[in-house]
C-alpha cells in the first residue's frame, strides 16, 4: 500500500473507533482524524513487529483493518485518559 492508502485507511479508521468509542474528544474532529490516521500506522507496525502478522499490499485485507482500527482505538482513548478533562 502507499503512503495515501494509509491516510485514507487512516482516516476510515479513526471514523470507526470514534463510531465505536463515542463521547466528547478534547481535539475535535481533526484530532480524532489525525489519531485515526497514526493509530493505523501504529496498529500496522504492532501487527507486523510483535503478532508477527506482516500487513499485506492489499487495500481490503480484514487484518490489515482490524490493525488499523485496534490502533486507532488505542491512541483515541489514551488522548482521552491524558487529554479528556482539558475543556471542563
Amino acid at each position: 500500500m502507499t503512503i495515501i492508502s494509509w491516510i485514507i485507511l487512516g482516516l476510515l479508521a479513526g471514523a470507526i473507533a470514534k463510531f465505536l468509542l463515542p463521547g466528547r474528544d478534547p481535539g475535535g474532529l481533526v484530532g480524532t482524524t489525525l489519531i485515526g490516521v497514526a493509530g493505523a500506522f501504529i496498529g500496522g507496525w504492532i501487527s507486523a513487529r510483535w503478532l508477527d502478522h506482516p500487513i499485506t499490499k492489499d487495500f481490503y485485507d480484514g487484518t490489515t483493518w482490524v490493525a488499523a482500527i485496534g490502533g486507532s482505538l488505542a491512541l483515541l482513548i489514551a488522548y482521552r485518559l491524558l487529554f479528556g478533562h482539558s475543556r471542563d
